[in-house]
């Protein structure tokens, strides 16, 4: 064991009564983010609202609409239902990531995702639904073609990649930081 080692396992000093209340502090801190996932709750109240709209308009229509029509209108519908698991993902993971555990026993249909997902999943699970909304948002505009112009299609196709390039690049860059963890975990350090 290297001396560096044996300092860092050496035993951990007294912390003193100011740095403990400073520690208590910003622990709890965390609680701060509790109203931004009440936030949350209300936006999903909000999509709601627009989902039950879209739904009217679609279904009030769906007779005297065109196939493409039905297409777009369901893809609208989708989109909705993508974004409002997108918020519920951010709500739950994000709360038990940073502001306190929930305890699952007490809800018998609780989803076992929620509790397993660390904040290295949602990023991933965050921009993979970024990522399939905007493809529903290109295949619209696609099945919209002409009442798109080439401008606006050239944007949605790039946008698009974007989001799918920083998908690619987050995953890689948590598999790489994943592999690293392994290693330093079983010792090698290399």
């Amino acid at each position: 064991m290297s001396e560096r080692e044996a300092e860092r396992d050496g035993p951990v000093p007294e912390s003193s009564g100011v740095t403990r209340a400073l520690e208590a502090i910003l622990f709890a801190s965390r609680w701060l983010l509790a109203p931004f996932y009440l936030l949350l709750v209300l936006a999903l109240a909000g999509l709601l609202i627009k989902a039950l709209q879209e739904a009217f308009h679609f279904l009030s229509h769906v007779f005297t609409a065109t196939e493409a029509e039905v297409i777009l209108g369901v893809l609208a519908l989708i989109d909705l239902t993508f974004t409002g698991s997108l918020i519920v993902i951010v709500i739950f993971s994000g709360y038990e990531n940073f502001v306190s555990k929930i305890d699952a026993s007490a809800h018998r249909d609780w989803p076992d995702w929620m509790s397993k997902i660390d904040f290295s999943g949602l990023k991933l699970k965050l921009i993979s639904s970024i990522v399939a909304i905007s493809a529903i948002q290109v295949l619209k505009a696609f099945m919209n073609v002409k009442g798109t112009s080439d401008r606006d299609l050239m944007w949605y196709v790039a946008i698009h990649l974007v989001f799918v390039g920083s998908g690619l690049v987050m995953a890689l860059s948590d598999r790489i930081s994943g592999d690293a963890h392994a290693k330093a975990g079983n010792g090698n350090g290399h």
